[in-house]
């Protein structure tokens, strides 16, 4: 049996959703007939398409609390309504702890935490008046559950950002549900850039026991799932897209041999 997921008549908001993982998700909710909002400081390169539809690009500094708050508004009243709020805007440099001033750091925090808190505290204001409510989705990552050098801002702001959605499905319940994807690696028009060359690339795939990186559009696809009506009891989640994680550094530095199974 097929799971047709559809979502005609619905109102989607990817912040950050002009590439990459954003446009990816993006795009899949326009191919489950959704409309789609995708906001960001700057316009994308070509319009975000999928299926001969077009998601509207509204120009937003998500670090400005008042745009903000103006903003969820003005998508409601120019689509009739908000049903689904993808928190995906986030990322960080590379940075040391010890390189740069706490100052710095926070900024990192400010982007990938308190940004998504300000976004659907101004979304929640707009689907609680809604008689089916609405969904936030907050776009996790693997640098939240174990250690992240060089980027420990980022991965203690997704450590928040996971505790801060459990915290948002009870408050908000049962109006408006709230879910989180903790993504793994991905394959974007940044991956070399994190990863090196072709030979670079490969050797991370290595590492990830599905033996590559995600693609957006699957990323994509596990956000309409939990958007969808068929999700209508998942709230509080917080599911695991990262292609089985990370192979135990232990198993490979290890000198003992052991027994395959029969």
């Amino acid at each position: 049996m097929s799971l047709t997921l559809d979502l005609a008549g619905r109102v989607a908001v990817v912040t950050g959703g002009t590439r990459g993982v954003g446009a990816g998700i993006a795009r899949a909710f326009l191919q489950a007939g959704a409309e789609v909002v995708v906001c960001a400081r700057r316009p994308p390169d070509t319009p975000v398409t999928a299926d001969g539809r077009y998601a509207r690009y509204y120009p937003l500094d998500l670090r400005r609390p008042d745009a903000v708050r103006d903003f969820f508004p003005t998508v409601a009243a120019d689509h009739g309504r908000l049903d689904c709020l993808v928190n995906n805007a986030g990322g960080s440099p590379y940075r040391p702890l010890g390189s740069t001033a706490a100052e710095r750091h926070a900024r990192v925090v400010e982007l990938n935490l308190i940004a998504p808190l300000t976004a659907s505290l101004a979304a929640y204001d707009v689907m609680r008046e809604q008689p089916d409510g609405g969904s936030v989705l907050m776009i996790g990552s693997v640098s939240g559950t174990r250690p992240s050098p060089g980027t420990a801002a980022y991965g203690a702001a997704k450590a928040g950002l996971d505790h801060l959605a459990r915290t948002m499905a009870v408050e908000w319940a049962p109006k408006v549900r709230v879910n989180t994807l903790v993504l793994g690696m991905a394959r974007t028009e940044l991956t070399t850039l994190h990863y090196g060359d072709a030979d670079g690339v490969a050797a991370v795939e290595a590492t990830v026991p599905l033996g590559r990186l995600a693609e957006p559009a699957e990323i994509g696809d596990a956000c309409v799932f939990l958007a969808s009506g068929r999700a209508g009891y998942v709230s509080g989640a917080s599911l695991l897209v990262h292609g089985g994680g990370e192979r135990p550094a232990f198993l490979d530095a290890a000198t003992v041999n052991h027994p395959k199974e029969p």
